[in-house]
């Protein structure tokens, strides 16, 4: 009887301490969105950039990992139509911005995730764009099958320099912000 209670007990603690598997999400590229708002002096502008792929990874309901990799080149404004948008799009994707010619993608990579609440949780991720790496840090809410997380970039860490008041004096009114904020809504 007493080896049967010894036996017992270590099997509760056994499966009690075991590790949950993880499980990878798939993103729904296409019914996923990243859209993005850059500020200037004078007003601002705002688009798309599509998801090439992604997945997430849960341990049983919790969020435990990420990856993420971005089109660079359906980069496009969607304030603006015809001819300046056309122009805009131009330079967002010329080497003053985001050089997508030499860097079609940025990727995010997470790197550490801490529960903040239910379906809240703070991630920090490596993301790489026109191949520098550096952490973000940002909150993402996990409900069903969709992540949803708006965050701000600093667009000079990636030597993303034009038009930044930080860097450039005299720029007046033709200064531009040097971070600039996504929104994304996932589906997986």
């Amino acid at each position: 009887m007493k080896n049967l209670k010894a036996i017992a007990l270590a099997l509760v603690v056994v499966l009690s301490t075991a590790s949950v598997t993880a499980q990878t999400k798939k993103v729904d590229v296409t019914g996923s969105t990243i859209n993005w708002v850059g500020k200037k002096v004078t007003g601002q502008h705002n688009g798309t950039v599509n998801l090439k792929d992604g997945a997430l990874v849960f341990k049983g309901t919790k969020l435990a990992g990420g990856t993420f990799t971005v089109d660079m080149t359906s980069l496009t404004a969607t304030d603006l139509t015809g001819e300046y948008q056309g122009k805009l799009n131009g330079h967002l994707k010329g080497e003053d911005f985001f050089g997508t010619e030499k860097f079609p993608t940025s990727v995010l990579v997470f790197k550490t995730i801490g529960t903040k609440s239910k379906d809240l949780y703070t991630v920090t991720a490596d993301l790489t764009i026109k191949g520098i790496t550096k952490p973000v840090t940002f909150e993402m809410a996990v409900k069903g099958n969709t992540a949803t997380t708006k965050f701000m970039v600093d667009r000079t860490k990636y030597d993303i320099k034009y038009g930044s008041g930080s860097i450039f004096d005299n720029l007046g009114d033709k200064a531009i912000s040097d971070e600039f904020e996504l929104a994304v809504a996932l589906k997986f």
